[in-house]
C-alpha cells in the first residue's frame, strides 16, 4: 500500500461549502487514503479478532442537503454492511483523526452486547488505557477520557447500551490533526495498529468470543 499520510489539505476538505463540492473533494482526496488504510488494516484486524473483517468506506449516499462533517473507513464481519454489527473505524473530522471500536444504534444485538460488557466492566475499566476515550454518539466529535471514568460510570454506559433504543457506544483514541500530520504515514500506521490491539478485546466481548 502506498499510504502517504494525511495533510492539512485533507482536513480542510471539511471546510468546503456545499454538499456537492465537499463530496467531490472527499471522493478525490480522502477516499483513496481511506481505501488504502482499509486494505492495510483488514488483514491485521482479521488476525487480531480471529474472524474475517471486510472493508467499508463511507459513501454518505443518503445526504441531499448537509455536507458530511466527518468520514471514515469501517471494518466489520459482513461484506454487505457494518452498521448493524460491532465494528472498527478510522476516520477524520476537521479537527482530528479517530480510531474506534463501535456499536451504533442500528445494531439489533445492542442489549446482549451491553449485558456482556456489564459482566466484564471491571476488566474493561482496568485494561483500557487512561488516555483512550469513549463516545456515546458517533455523529458528534465529543469524547470522554477513560481515565476520568469510574467502574460505575462505565456500568452506566453499558446499561444505557442495553436499555436505550438509540444508545451507542464507541471506544478508542483520537489524534489532533497537527499530531496526525507530524507523525507522517509510518508513525500514524503504528499508532493505529497499537490502538486496534488495545480495543480488540472489546470486539471479542461483543461477539461473545472471549
Amino acid at each position: 500500500m502506498n499510504f502517504t499520510g494525511f495533510t492539512t489539505e485533507d482536513f480542510d476538505v471539511f471546510l468546503i461549502d456545499g454538499l456537492e463540492p465537499r463530496m467531490e473533494a472527499l471522493k478525490e482526496i480522502i477516499r483513496p487514503k481511506l481505501e488504502g488504510l482499509g486494505q492495510y488494516f483488514s488483514p491485521t484486524l482479521s488476525a487480531i479478532t480471529g474472524e474475517e473483517l471486510f472493508v467499508h468506506v463511507a459513501k454518505h449516499a443518503r445526504r441531499t442537503i448537509n455536507p458530511p462533517k466527518d468520514t471514515w473507513v469501517a471494518f466489520a464481519g459482513n461484506p454487505r454492511g457494518y452498521k448493524m454489527m460491532p465494528h472498527f473505524q478510522i476516520g477524520l473530522w476537521n479537527t482530528h483523526l479517530f480510531i474506534w471500536f463501535a456499536v451504533i444504534y442500528e445494531a439489533p444485538q445492542k442489549a446482549e452486547i451491553g449485558a456482556r460488557f456489564l459482566k466484564k466492566a471491571a476488566k474493561i475499566h482496568k485494561e483500557i488505557p487512561k488516555d483512550f476515550v469513549w463516545s456515546l454518539d458517533h455523529t458528534k466529535p465529543d469524547t470522554i477520557t477513560h481515565g476520568q471514568l469510574s467502574k460505575d460510570d462505565l456500568r452506566v454506559y453499558f446499561e444505557r447500551l442495553q436499555n436505550v433504543k438509540k444508545a451507542e457506544l464507541l471506544c478508542g483514541y483520537t489524534l489532533d490533526k497537527e499530531e496526525v500530520i507530524r507523525l507522517g504515514a509510518e508513525g500514524l500506521l503504528n499508532q493505529i495498529d497499537g490502538v486496534f490491539n488495545k480495543i480488540a478485546p472489546l470486539y471479542k466481548i461483543a461477539q461473545n468470543s472471549k
